[in-house]
């Protein structure tokens, strides 16, 4: 309950993080409410991508591959939070947040990049409670994804 109550003095700049033009205070990190408050699915990061590798049906693939992998992502970066391993957590929570943000997953880009901020905070309690939230979104993304991505390149 503590962890939650030491950030709460910077929840309003951390909220500001997510809106455009806004740069949050230093130190500060998005909050889950907020995160939340994002769409799933950018459609134009993927537009964008698409747009960048024309003809080469590349970023179909990555956008596949992505949803193939959520189900092995999400199982190493719960066993690393689990077992409170740092090193691997983060290796696991960054590559998360990066894909994430590659496919137009800016909800689950944000959660990561929170839950990031709070495993390099060495707490992973509070790590252990955004899980839930990460499995939840994580699915609907790629639900999201494959509904209105993939399966119109197929």
């Amino acid at each position: 309950m503590h962890s939650q109550d030491s950030g709460s003095s910077s929840e309003a700049a951390a909220a500001d993080s997510l809106q455009p033009g806004i740069t949050p205070a230093a130190g500060t990190a998005p909050t889950q409410e907020a995160a939340g408050l994002l769409p799933l699915i950018d459609a134009a990061v993927l537009e964008e991508l698409e747009d960048e590798l024309v003809g080469s049906g590349l970023a179909q693939r990555f956008a596949r591959d992505y949803a193939a992998m959520w189900d092995q992502r999400y199982t190493r970066l719960a066993a690393a939070v689990d077992n409170q391993d740092t090193a691997s957590a983060l290796d696991a929570v960054i590559s998360l947040k990066i894909t994430s943000a590659m496919v137009g997953g800016v909800r689950l880009a944000k959660l990561a990049e929170l839950l990031e901020s709070v495993i390099r905070l060495g707490d992973f309690g509070q790590g252990q409670v955004l899980m839930a939230r990460v499995a939840e979104d994580g699915g609907q993304t790629v639900s999201e994804l494959q509904a209105s991505y993939i399966s119109k390149a197929d």
